[in-house]
């Protein structure tokens, strides 16, 4: 077995590199009156899942209205774009926090060959945008009989 000498800043470097990941992974997402939004600055949540007869996309986009935002289908490809501006500053003496983020987005999700692009629905209430594209008549499964002899 080797010994080998001790080097305890190798350890500090790691210490600090997972604490330098922490704040950027978990404070990313607060901002301050002096930084400029960038674009892309925040992504709303999205689920996406299939039914039998539909693909069906639903957002979070709390805040916002239906002139916020856009949906675009060309080429399977679905594209959320939208923006939610930032309200009114809130300062108390020297207090002041802002923790939701804000600016604009864009989200785009390849869609499967076997949606009907020309039948796209969407509905937003509550924050909550859902968006059903339906399967072509070929895509769904179908049911066979068989018959006892």
């Amino acid at each position: 077995m080797a010994i080998m000498k001790w080097d305890p800043f190798k350890e500090l470097t790691t210490i600090q590199d997972r604490i330098n990941r922490l704040f950027d992974e978990n404070m990313g997402r607060v901002r301050f009156p002096d930084v400029e939004l960038s674009a892309g600055s925040w992504n709303p949540a999205v689920d996406i899942y299939e039914t039998k007869d539909n693909v069906v996309l639903k957002a979070e986009l709390p805040g916002m209205e239906k002139k916020d935002f856009s949906i675009e289908v060309k080429d399977n490809m679905l594209t959320l774009k939208g923006e939610r501006k930032s309200e009114k500053e809130t300062k108390e003496e020297n207090y002041y926090r802002m923790e939701r983020a804000y600016g604009s987005f864009t989200r785009s999700f390849t869609l499967p060959a076997s949606v009907d692009k020309d039948k796209v629905k969407a509905k937003f209430k509550d924050g909550v945008l859902e968006v059903t594209i339906p399967k072509t008549e070929a895509a769904k499964p179908k049911q066979v009989n068989v018959e006892i002899e």
